[in-house]
């Protein structure tokens, strides 16, 4: 399958212990116009909503498995709102990145946080050899598989809430549904967006979530075999938006930060745009703090709002249907943000299908 989903093995950069468990918390290409002298922000700051969360520890009956979610929401919930589903990397839970939950929700998104179990925390923490237990867990091609499968039991009772009396009745729009992930979640993210497995023989197997309109894969991992990439991702028909940076190695596994762009590469039944931060890590995405003992960049603060912006705009484009935000994305908008910190590439399908404008 990948790095992510097979087994991690191959070059690995050497890295402290601290920065791994850091981790586990993980047609033509068209330039931007240059970016304007002064940076164009887009809802750099919190929105006008406050933000208040509810944890559900959902099961999946037909599954025998528990799936775990946090839900971050405008408190002044209006109806009916899109959904953006969040998927952890491996050794992760529904606690992190809720630096993105919370700019979102206060932009009037509900924004899910699944936790998925078999690969997230509980897979290293007491573990005496930690790292060997997470590639143990990244090996697995169920925990792939359970993953995916997640996404799609979490839309199901996402449906349930909005048709049953409580704080979600007629308040999620599953219409404009986003998905997003990072490294193992970004695998997540591309599985459930339409990309294939190939099996021995050729035989293909997939996974795709029909009801995802958009999705924001970050620090994907790519298959081992750099073979037939195009019947790997050829499937996915839904703008994405990339995001990796120049330093992104995995930590654990075989993906180099060259290699991220491949999914972009690849794919042309839709809008997809690919951000690559200059002097990016793996780990900028993550939103845990970090120190000098474990590999903290200075930068991070700096990477995470400008992740905030460029996703947040996304959503805003290809879920509510914002021309406004398109035009930032494509125009030189999110150039002129990224300034050096950052480039922008862009593949426009003409015939992409556009929600309807409006909340």
């Amino acid at each position: 399958m990948n790095d992510d989903s097979r087994g991690f093995q191959g070059r690995n950069r050497k890295r402290s212990l601290g920065t791994f468990l850091v981790l586990v918390i993980a047609f033509g290409v068209r330039p931007v116009p240059a970016p304007a002298a002064e940076k164009s922000a887009y809802k750099n700051t919190p929105g006008p909503h406050e933000v208040q969360m509810v944890l559900y520890d959902w099961q999946d009956v037909k599954r025998g498995r528990s799936v775990p979610v946090k839900i971050y929401y405008p408190a002044d919930l209006a109806a009916p709102l899109p959904l953006v589903i969040f998927s952890h990397g491996l050794g992760g839970s529904r606690e992190g990145y809720e630096y993105l939950g919370r700019h979102w929700a206060s932009h009037g998104y509900i924004s899910l946080h699944v936790q998925h179990i078999g690969s997230d925390d509980a897979v290293w923490q007491g573990q005496a050899q930690p790292m060997q237990s997470l590639r143990e867990a990244a090996i697995r091609p169920e925990n792939a598989v359970n993953r995916a499968r997640d996404v799609s039991f979490v839309l199901d009772e996402m449906a349930g809430l909005n048709s049953a009396p409580g704080l979600f009745q007629g308040r999620v729009d599953l219409g404009k549904v986003g998905l997003a992930g990072h490294s193992f979640g970004a695998n997540t993210t591309l599985v459930a967006a339409g990309q294939v497995f190939i099996l021995p023989g050729g035989r293909t197997v997939g996974f795709s979530e029909p009801r995802i309109k958009a999705a924001v894969p970050m620090s994907a991992p790519v298959p081992r075999s750099r073979n037939d990439l195009e019947k790997v991702f050829g499937a996915i028909a839904i703008p994405c938006l990339h995001m990796t940076g120049t330093l992104d190695d995995s930590p654990i596994g075989e993906t180099n930060a060259a290699d991220r762009r491949l999914p972009f590469d690849n794919i042309g039944g839709s809008d997809q745009y690919l951000v690559i931060f200059n002097g990016g890590d793996h780990m900028i995405f993550s939103g845990r703090p970090r120190n000098a003992a474990t590999g903290q960049d200075e930068k991070d603060a700096l990477f995470q709002d400008l992740i905030r912006q460029a996703t947040t705009a996304f959503w805003d484009a290809y879920l509510v249907g914002d021309a406004r935000a398109r035009s930032w994305l494509s125009g030189g908008g999110l150039t002129s943000l990224l300034g050096n910190d950052g480039t922008v590439e862009t593949k426009r399908v003409s015939v992409t299908k556009r929600p309807v404008t409006g909340r």
